[in-house]
């Protein structure tokens, strides 16, 4: 495993890098990823248009910031992600946002196709889900945890709607969005600053 994290670590690549491949790829008819279709691009684009508006309305409460500036060690989070998928387009705004907030913690981003190694290690119930934050120590690259590939809230969403009936489609997506809508990004914060901060208790 942490062979793969360290090789992922050194080609990865800064959120403003992410956001600029994507949109030169979007310009280009083209999403990231191996598989090529229009929907994808459809969906890249809806993508991009979400994260253009979230770069400009989220906002990290201060006490949140103060837990992460709490931290003792440094970290980095890799993040497994594509330019289509809907959970990363609501999620990385906010990691980089985080990240952003604090000297504690480096935010670098991979594509899942292009490191299947890797997102093999962190499945979610046998499926390459999407964003997946990988959670190491800056020092000495040790993995610690993972999150993602989506908050509690939207998973139970999802959970339950796959359940009454069968399928993940439109509507189910559309009902996800309205779900980070409403969250305004808090519970991806609350999550991530607390399973942080229960890293760093075991640690010691």
């Amino acid at each position: 495993m942490k062979t793969e994290i360290a090789q992922a670590i050194t080609k990865g690549i800064s959120y403003p890098e992410y956001r600029k491949i994507v949109s030169d790829l979007i310009a280009n008819g083209k999403s990231t990823g191996t598989e090529q279709s229009d929907d994808l691009l459809h969906y890249s684009k809806l993508n991009e248009t979400r994260m253009n508006r979230l770069d400009k309305t989220i906002h990290i409460p201060e006490e949140v910031v103060e837990k992460l500036n709490s931290l003792k060690k440094e970290y980095i989070w890799l993040v497994l992600t594509e330019g289509w998928c809907g959970d990363a387009a609501q999620i990385l705004p906010i990691l980089f946002k985080l990240a952003s907030a604090t000297d504690k913690i480096k935010l670098k981003l991979v594509f899942r196709d292009e490191n299947e190694a890797l997102m093999n290690l962190f499945l979610t119930n046998g499926g390459k889900s999407i964003p997946k934050v990988i959670i190491v120590e800056e020092e000495d690259l040790a993995f610690k945890s993972s999150w993602g590939p989506r908050p509690e809230g939207a998973a139970n969403l999802i959970k339950s709607y796959k359940e009454q009936y069968g399928v993940i489609d439109e509507t189910a997506k559309t009902e996800l969005q309205m779900w980070y809508l409403h969250d305004k990004g808090l519970s991806t914060m609350n999550e991530l600053t607390d399973l942080m901060l229960h890293l760093e208790q075991l640690g010691h």
